[in-house]
């Protein structure tokens, strides 16, 4: 739980950067720009999450096989 707390503060972090800097150079913000990176940095976690579980899954099932025997 507290991985996904973390991922989220550092995602806002990164979008609030670069909402200062494009503010900085005058520039418009582009919301479909920042969404894409949004929907691409949501992706990154989902994937990120579902190797920990995995992970997480075959120790299990590798350490019940073990005490099985």
């Amino acid at each position: 739980m507290l991985y996904l707390a973390m991922s989220a503060d550092r995602l806002n972090e990164n979008f609030e950067h670069e909402v200062k800097a494009q503010k900085k150079q005058n520039l418009k913000v582009d919301i479909n720009i920042l969404m894409d990176k949004v929907r691409e940095e949501k992706k990154k976690e989902k994937k990120e999450n579902l190797i920990f579980i995995s992970l997480i899954a075959s120790v299990v099932l590798v350490t019940g096989a073990i005490a099985s025997f």
